[in-house]
């Protein structure tokens, strides 16, 4: 089993290797200038696309934020590292209200990207100020689904996190197929975006992108029932209540074992959307005092 705390390691590994992959590149090019890299960041927020929304693009939006490094080696292309952390949830209410489930995850990604300016974009003469882009990309995030549970008896509120909990039977001998799933997976970002130079140093932006996961368990929900009698078993008493929820609706009712859950022909998926500002790296060597004044004229 991955801990949780392990999986952060190797997100956090990626994300410096990203970084470490960019940086060096574009230093090791004979026409590199500091005005070929811009730091940002971005901010709007973040969607589930899942089992518990009918794989609907419509969902809950909770907040989400971004920073960014851009390289411009040419006014067509970007290349651009970023890492993102925010929030998805789903189920509130569930698509399938019968199931009475749902969940919230914190995200945590690190990816790479490679963006097409569709004019020629930049200061130079001849060039567009401002451009309609698409960006694709890969990487990694992390995720660990939680479930909320009020206590009927006491009201207490609590929320729990899913996957040490085996909802669908991952890590019990009657199911040695399910193993427990990784909190940390690889995603896949593509999207669009337009991009505004307000000033010279300074660009403006606004972007959507999907974001294409290789998990079907960012909402722990995947397969079928397996009882709650092996849950409980194996889980304890949460992962019993909290694996089969359609009893809190109807009292006393049980799904049967082998009754579907979720679909897992289809990945889950999430976007991001948001506002972008980025500054032009020699000015903020500038500004730092580390080197060339810039021109004034922000």
């Amino acid at each position: 089993m991955i801990k949780q705390g392990d999986t952060y390691k190797r997100l956090i590994a990626s994300c410096l290797l990203l970084v470490a992959v960019v940086l060096f590149v574009p230093a090791k090019a004979q026409n590199f200038r500091y005005n070929q890299l811009e730091l940002g960041v971005a901010a709007g927020g973040m969607t589930y696309i899942g089992d518990l929304n009918n794989q609907s693009i419509i969902g809950s939006v909770r907040p989400g934020g971004m920073v960014l490094l851009r390289y411009n080696p040419s006014n067509r292309w970007t290349l651009q590292i970023s890492g993102g952390y925010g929030m998805v949830e789903g189920g509130n209410p569930d698509a399938i209200k019968l199931r009475n489930l749902s969940f919230r995850s914190k995200i945590i990604e690190a990816s790479i990207q490679i963006q097409f300016n569709f004019l020629p974009y930049g200061n130079s003469t001849g060039a567009f100020p401002w451009t309609p882009y698409i960006y694709a990309g890969i990487g990694v995030f992390g995720f660990n689904p939680k479930a909320k549970y009020t206590d009927p008896n006491t009201g207490e509120v609590s929320w729990h996190e899913l996957q040490p909990l085996g909802t669908e039977g991952q890590g019990t001998p009657l199911y040695p197929e399910r193993a427990k799933y990784s909190l940390m997976e690889k995603v896949m970002p593509f999207g669009l975006g337009v991009k505004w130079k307000a000033t010279k140093y300074l660009t403006l932006g606004a972007e959507y992108g999907f974001r294409k996961t290789w998990t079907d368990y960012l909402d722990d929900v995947s397969t079928t029932y397996v009882g709650r009698e092996l849950l409980n078993s194996y889980g304890g008493k949460m992962a019993a209540i909290l694996g089969d929820r359609t009893g809190e609706i109807i009292p006393g009712y049980e799904n049967a074992i082998g009754i579907q859950r979720g679909d897992d022909s289809l990945s889950d998926w999430y976007t991001f959307f948001g506002i972008t500002v980025t500054i032009q790296m020699d000015a903020i060597i500038s500004a730092l005092g580390l080197g060339p004044k810039c021109e004034s004229g922000w």
